[in-house]
């Protein structure tokens, strides 16, 4: 506009509405009949032309029909609104910002600009119908702001509507889009898609929606591999770009926010791209464009998988849109020049498509709203309704704000459900799941497969019947596969947590989940099977009779009969030379004893208790304290024997009968007071070892005190070097059977098998500590047989002519 000098408004350029119809009230409708547009050049040389508008939409072109139907309903109602009709002003917003703003500012003038006499006055509209888009609802909202006229949306689903401190005049009938966001979420994390790619428009609506969406997805196993934006003004190049990048990632699940116009040239670039298997989620703002229901988008677009506004019903909108005659119109642009009575191209088909109305049917409520909300108005009664303090609205002095008062607390049904405002003008959240399948005649239809009901309680949301759904091919879209029971996840350095290595659980430890983060220890006494899945019983060991404690049992009575036979050989032949010049009864004792050093090793075998481990030790220290005692009394005897032979010596009186047992004695209770004190004070008992293989329970017997076991294997070995040392200086006394070598050599043999018992015991574990023992214990037994008695019972049983006191005294006559 510009001003004269006579102050006189100007209009510098005109900006029709498609479908004016006069009314007492008047409402106004805008609508994105063409999604493509075509910028002037803007060189600043010249008065710029308009934007010029390309593609027609017959589905935009559906939603202002059904507005036009709807007023017409209204006007017919003898029940709503009696003696008041409705007009409309219908305008194209081209799908664009600037072109919405131009009708914006065009709503507000009147019927027609040309004759308002513009800047004289209050805007006589009273509330707008629009827009699609979030970013176009945006531009007409903040300017019908100062002006106080609310408008409602039928399709602006954007998150920052909410605001009332911006938006106080907005309302709308589409669910808030935070409500499309969880319900996606839920849906991502339903069947495990793990990781998604984003696309968005370059709009409010777009990055309200991503944003909305990845504040969902935190505290989720959901990661998004990328977010490309799809340029406001279509760029190819860039297009292109974006459908590399959906091709080289392994995300094969595609969340799309974006409006049908932007969408449509984009899917055309990428069906020449050839660009199959990928699981696209629609949002509802192009879920149900009927423009990509044609056969040649299946192979791309099939399996879909989106949220669509709810679908309503309205009786009369086929026939009506059947009815619509362009020759009623001879003036409108958006018609083609035709008599009315050809069928639609193909191409725009969807007109008449009203077997799911869904915009459609929001377009329809919006205008019954404002319908109800005027009717509550003019019957107004003082006192009541928002205005308690105020008088009533005149009839022919409405103003929209108190318009926008009632359609705060409006309250109506239609087509069987209710239809209201909350506090922030957003309407009850309810989504349709769509699923697109190939129809009969090829083409994609939108089937209903399931519903999201934000009214619900939270995890009751979401009803899927998943058997319905058709699939765009391989469901897997994960960065990295499931790790399976028996391994956690390993998330790599600098990447998203949803893509991660699979570790095997450490010993011990189990996962019997899938993608477990940690695996969990095992119980005490449980450790993990093969798999890492389950907690099983640790494996009990201890010296059994298995194939090693049989080998050990076998031994060991072996060796007790071999020493029985050899008492009994000593016995039968006990007058003999040879068993009564190596003192029999001493021989007798050390037989005896060596007979329960072979038994005693069979203490060490079969799973420890309490009598068992105090038996062990003591039963092995006493006896072989008792052998060595009597060999020890033995070799004084030889040596003293053969000393004695020299004149003046009377050692012999001192080594009589009686003080060779009490030598014995002697030695041997030294032995049982160093294990009487041992069992009083920290006795042997049986325990469980975890520590040296954690996967094991090996039983074993603790010694209690180890100072104690080692002061009796101390004992014992002081034992045995005094008796090596005492034969050893007897070795070279004279007789044909010196008795002291085979004492020295048996000696010798004890002492090496024990000190090689020391470390392997140490470095031996439970039931191998046991079997070394034993094996120490039968090894000695077996040395000390053989060395001392074999020599004697081949002469007793086969040199008998030896067995003689000449010739074992060396006195033989030659």
């Amino acid at each position: 506009m510009s001003t004269s000098a006579g102050k006189v408004c100007i209009l510098q350029n005109s900006f029709e509405p498609g479908f004016i119809a006069e009314g007492d009230y008047i409402i106004a409708g805008i609508f994105p009949l063409h999604y493509n547009q075509e910028m002037p050049d803007l060189n600043c040389t010249y008065k710029p032309p308009p934007v010029k508008c390309n593609g027609f939409d017959p589905r935009a072109f559906r939603w202002a029909q059904t507005m036009r139907l709807a007023v017409e309903e209204v006007n017919q109602n003898l029940e709503l609104l009696p003696n008041y009709t409705l007009g409309y002003k219908i305008f194209d917003s081209c799908a664009y910002p600037l072109t919405v703003q131009r009708a914006a500012m065009a709503i507000v003038n009147g019927m027609s600009e040309d004759d308002s006499p513009m800047c004289s006055g209050a805007s006589p509209l009273l509330a707008v119908i629009g827009e699609s888009g979030s970013a176009e609802s945006i531009v007409v909202s903040r300017i019908l702001q100062p002006f106080r006229i609310p408008m409602i949306s039928y399709f602006s689903s954007c998150a920052c509507f909410t605001d009332r401190t911006k938006y106080p005049t907005f309302f709308r009938v589409i669910p808030n889009d935070d409500y499309q966001v969880k319900a996606i979420a839920q849906l991502l994390v339903l069947f495990n898609w793990t990781w998604v790619g984003v696309v968005r428009g370059d709009h409010e609506y777009g990055r309200f929606a991503v944003q909305g969406l990845m504040r969902e997805l935190q505290g989720t196993s959901v990661c998004v591999a990328y977010q490309e934006m799809i340029p406001l003004l279509y760029n190819q190049q860039r297009a292109l770009e974006i459908m590399q990048v959906m091709r080289s990632s392994l995300a094969r699940v595609v969340v799309v926010f974006s409006a049908e116009g932007e969408m449509t040239p984009f899917l055309r670039d990428y069906m020449k791209q050839n660009i199959t298997g990928i699981q696209w989620v629609a949002s509802e703002a192009w879920v149900t464009a009927s423009v990509f229901t044609g056969k040649e988008y299946y192979p791309y677009l099939g399996g879909t998988v989106g949220f669509g506004i709810r679908k309503g019903y309205i009786s009369r909108l086929s026939n009506y849109l059947e009815t619509v005659n362009p020759q009623r119109y001879p003036n409108n642009m958006l018609f083609p020049p035709c008599s009315g009575q050809e069928s639609p191209l193909k191409q725009h088909s969807a007109y008449l498509n009203t077997s799911s109305p869904r915009v459609a049917y929001n377009v329809y409520k919006a205008v019954y709203a404002i319908a109800h909300s005027l009717h509550n108005l003019l019957m107004c009664q003082p006192g009541s309704g928002p205005f308690k303090n105020q008088s009533c609205a005149q009839s022919d002095n409405v103003l929209p704000w108190q318009l926008q008062y009632y359609l705060q607390e409006v309250k109506f049904i239609i087509a069987g459900e209710e239809v209201n405002f909350d506090l922030k003008g957003d309407s009850t959240p309810y989504y349709d799941i769509i699923n697109w399948q190939r129809g009969t005649s090829g083409n994609i239809e939108f089937v209903n497969v399931g519903l999201f009901d934000g009214t619900k309680p939270a995890g009751e949301e979401l009803v899927i019947q998943e058997d319905m759904i058709m699939w765009a091919g391989d469901q897997m879209s994960v960065c990295s596969a499931s790790c399976l029971p028996g391994s956690r996840k390993a998330v790599r350095r600098g990447e998203p947590v949803c893509c991660f290595d699979c570790v095997p659980c450490d010993n011990g430890k189990i996962s019997n989940q899938t993608n477990a983060i940690e695996c969990t220890f095992c119980p005490e006494d449980f450790w993990s099977n093969k798999d890492r899945t389950a907690c099983i019983s640790k494996k009990v060991e201890f010296l059994a009779y298995d194939s090693l404690g049989i080998a050990l049992t076998v031994i060991s009575v072996v060796g007790a009969c071999l020493t029985i036979v050899v008492l009994a050989v000593f016995f039968y032949h006990r007058n003999t030379a040879i068993v009564r010049i190596n003192n029999s009864e001493l021989s007798f004792f050390i037989l005896f004893a060596l007979t329960l050093c072979f038994l005693c090793s069979l203490v060490f075998i079969g799973e420890p208790t309490f009598w068992s481990c105090m038996l062990r030790h003591t039963a092995f220290s006493i006896t072989f304290s008792l052998c060595i005692s009597c060999i020890l009394g033995k070799t004084l005897v030889v040596l003293a024997a053969f000393t004695a032979t020299r004149p003046g010596e009377n050692i012999m009186k001192w080594l009589g009968p009686k003080q060779q047992r009490a030598i014995i004695f002697s030695c041997t209770l030294v032995q049982v007071v160093i294990c009487g004190a041992w069992l009083i004070d920290a006795h042997p008992y049986p325990s469980r070892n975890t520590k040296y293989e954690r996967s094991k329970i090996i039983l074993e017997c603790s010694v209690g005190s180890t100072l104690a076991f080692w002061c009796v294997l101390g004992y014992i070995g002081l034992q045995a070097c005094l008796c090596f040392v005492l034969a050893f200086l007897a070795r070279k006394l004279p007789g044909n059977f010196n008795e002291a070598k085979f004492i020295t050599f048996s000696m010798l043999i004890f002492c090496a098998v024990w000190l090689a018992f020391i470390p392997a015991y140490i470095s031996s574990p439970g039931n191998y500590a046991d079997a070394v023992e034993s094996f120490a214990i039968l090894a000695s037994s077996f040395g000390m047989l053989f060395c001392l008695f074999a020599p004697k019972c081949y002469i007793i049983l086969l040199k008998p002519e030896k067995n003689t006191k000449q010739h074992l005294m060396g006195k033989e006559k030659k």
